[in-house]
């Protein structure tokens, strides 16, 4: 039998949708792996995944009967061990040897070479290629075993002749049926209690056969699309999905689209085998429901694509991917239609409820509400969300800005008890937003109670306005210092309360908007509305940022070493630091950068082991032609370079500096700094101490030595 493409399915009931993709390309990828690992397959072999709602299956070309045999040498023992002073194996060594299937005749033939500090023996042999039905057996065990299923079943097996009794089974769904195609023959492979075969079945209703065979591994796709009404490529029903999507939305015209949702076109091309999507409608009253209620409801509960006009507003239409094709699809759109209108009257009930009562009205019954057993209920919680925001606001703004983000963080969370967001809690501050505006409220304020939960993940938009800024900022400094002022940090993986993307929020937030805060002074003022709730963690806290920034800028693509030296200096102002990194990436590139990096390293070093050292300098004591003529520079430079820093210049501020590395090589080569006369090491100390503070207000320059 010669190089043949192999074809391997699994059939089985409806597996879960949210994970058929990553099943889907698990199975394949461990399969085609491990075949390769055994020498069955090669580098050159094309991996092809299915995934449809009841199977699994993967097509991987030119695979051999049987692998090739392959030289392996092994090692035994060191030589003073397997041989005797005379040069005779010992009884270790023929142990060894039996274990191998050898005997006394194979010590002539063994190998010395070193290995480490001693001699050792190797033992080379041939070991036969893995047959193509003993590798694959163990392939497709391995790749069951690794697949990443998100709940495991266990469900029994009838007894047979060889098992009496019931057998149990652990697997993602219970499987009926298993393929596996070398070419044309059938490789018999047994798991799960199946045996495998040619044959496998279609479409639940639309099958042209009952029972589909397969003649060839490449007649897969094509004889499951004719015969059993199914889609095999999980990457193909999407895209057909999607080309259906876009045809119906153009059919109906006027600009109309389908929501754009990529988890959501996974997981219906997960939950149908054949696509046929229909154009459905609901009653038009529903539309004085806010659409996001509408949108998620039908996406959610029902797994919808909502059509919106060009405008971006939801239609009263939408669009259903079924799994059936009838000729006459009228009762198929009729029962969608009959399905979705309950969940939207819901939406309405709930929408014209919630407002009957006041978002004030509602902010006793967060009292109500634990939030953490030692952090108290949301009422407490947003006591102190308001006292952060009052002092934010007051370093930004007017007595406006206080009384209107006071407000704002008052009512952000009074949602929370709304029926609304009680049934879809995704809506939390969105419904705030909407019922806000229904109560009178500044359309900013509004916009706040919103946006105070952004940015919600990498990428997602920043608050819309100042209010919000504030809000935002002080929803995240109250989770942040309450959960490290009570010792509950992230681990490893777990962050279950998010800290690490409100770090990363409160960053971007100071960052893109630019904002005149102190970071330090932002903590700080956290913590007194805490009362004796918490331990005072700000500096850990503080540390947790600034990774969260290096991390980000990293990824930004400024290397580790400039990133570590501009936040050595642990800067307050977060929104200047792209300058300090620019500015420092342009004084590397200087000719001087790195003899003023290195000497920069070594005041360091001097100064350290000094311990307290005045950057205070005697001129009258500066007796050494190189140590004058340091502070001369110094005195010609600093002050240019310091009003450049101050006006935010920061790379004409270091390359102005680059100007003392003449002065500095010349002061180490010819000035001792730990004179014995301690006027003149105090002073000279003085000078370097003062150098030290001029070359170091951008960022750390010693950490940019090699």
């Amino acid at each position: 039998m010669s190089h043949q493409n192999l074809l391997v399915e699994l059939f089985v009931e409806e597996l879960p949708p949210k994970a058929l993709k990553k099943l889907g390309e698990a199975f394949a990828n461990v399969l085609a792996e491990q075949l390769k690992a055994q020498g069955l397959s090669s580098a050159d072999s094309v991996v092809t995944a299915y995934a449809s709602p009841r199977r699994l299956a993967a097509h991987i070309t030119q695979v051999a009967p049987q692998a090739a045999d392959r030289a392996v040498q092994q090692k035994l023992m060191p030589v003073s061990v397997g041989l005797d002073a005379a040069g005779n194996a010992t009884p270790a060594l023929l142990k060894k040897l039996a274990a191998l299937g050898a005997d006394a005749s194979a010590v002539a033939g063994l190998k010395r070479a070193p290995d480490g500090k001693a001699e050792a023996l190797f033992y080379d042999s041939v070991v036969p290629g893995a047959a193509l039905q003993a590798g694959l057996q163990k392939a497709l065990e391995e790749s069951l075993a690794k697949l990443p299923i998100p709940k495991v079943m266990t469900y029994q097996l009838e007894a047979d002749c060889e098992l009496p009794g019931w057998t149990s089974v652990h697997f993602v769904r219970p499987a009926h049926g298993l393929v596996a195609l070398h070419g044309s023959s059938v490789v018999p492979l047994k798991v799960l209690g199946l045996t495998a075969g040619n044959t496998t079945q279609g479409h639940r209703f639309e099958a042209a056969k009952p029972v589909v065979t397969l003649a060839h591994a490449d007649d897969y796709a094509e004889t499951l699309r004719r015969d059993g009404a199914v889609i095999a490529s999980f990457a193909e029903r999407r895209a057909e999905i999607a080309r259906q999507l876009a045809e119906r939305a153009a059919q109906i015209g006027g600009g109309v689209r389908p929501i754009e949702d990529e988890a959501l076109l996974d997981e219906v091309t997960a939950l149908v085998e054949r696509p046929n999507v229909l154009v459905c409608a609901f009653e038009t009253q529903f539309l004085d429901v806010p659409q996001e209620c509408l949108i998620l409801t039908m996406k959610a509960n029902q797994k919808y694509f909502p059509l919106l006009d060009a405008a971006g507003k939801l239609t009263h239409q939408f669009l259903v991917v079924s799994n059936i094709s009838p000729d006459d699809a009228s009762a198929v759109i009729g029962g969608n239609e009959r399905v979705v209108r309950p969940r939207l009257a819901d939406a309405k009930f709930f929408f014209d409820q919630d407002r009957k009562k006041t978002l004030a009205s509602r902010v006793e019954g967060l009292g109500k509400v634990v939030y953490h057993n030692k952090l108290g209920t949301q009422g407490e919680r947003v006591e102190r969300v308001r006292h952060i925001a009052r002092a934010i606001a007051a370093q930004l703004g007017d007595a406006t800005l206080v009384e209107q983000a006071d407000l704002a963080a008052q009512l952000a969370k009074t949602d929370l008890v709304t029926d609304m967001v009680g049934e879809f809690p995704e809506l939390q501050g969105t419904m705030g937003r909407y019922y806000a505006l229904n109560d009178g409220l500044p359309e900013a304020v509004a916009d706040a109670i919103e946006d105070h939960y952004k940015p919600r993940f990498a990428g997602d938009s920043l608050p819309r306005g100042t209010v919000g800024l504030v809000v935002a900022l002080a929803d995240k400094l109250e989770t942040l210092t309450g959960m490290f002022g009570i010792g509950n940090l992230p681990t490893g993986d777990k962050d279950p309360f998010a800290l690490r993307r409100h770090a990363l929020g409160v960053v971007r937030m100071l960052i893109d908007q630019q904002l005149p805060l102190s970071l330090s002074a932002l903590l700080s003022s956290a913590v007194p509305a805490f009362g004796d709730k918490i331990t005072d963690a700000t500096p850990a806290l503080a540390d947790f940022i600034y990774d969260r920034l290096a991390g980000g800028l990293r990824e930004q693509g400024f290397s580790a070493q400039e990133v570590d030296a501009v936040l050595a200096l642990r800067p307050q102002r977060l929104s200047d630091v792209a300058q300090r990194l620019e500015a420092v990436r342009a004084f590397a590139a200087l000719p001087e950068a790195a003899a003023l990096a290195a000497a920069n390293k070594r005041v360091s070093n001097i100064l350290k082991k000094a311990g307290e050292v005045d950057a205070h300098v005697s001129p009258v004591l500066l007796k050494e032609p190189a140590e004058q003529a340091l502070y001369a520079a110094l005195q010609a430079t600093v002050p240019g370079a310091n009003q450049q820093f101050e006006a935010g210049d920061y790379t004409a501020s270091l390359q102005a500096l680059a100007a003392l590395r003449a002065p500095v090589d010349a002061f180490f080569d010819g000035v001792m700094v730990n004179a014995e006369e301690t006027d003149l090491r105090l002073n000279r100390q003085g000078l370097l101490k003062t150098l030290h503070e001029a070359m170091n207000r951008v960022a750390d320059l010693a950490r940019l030595a090699s």
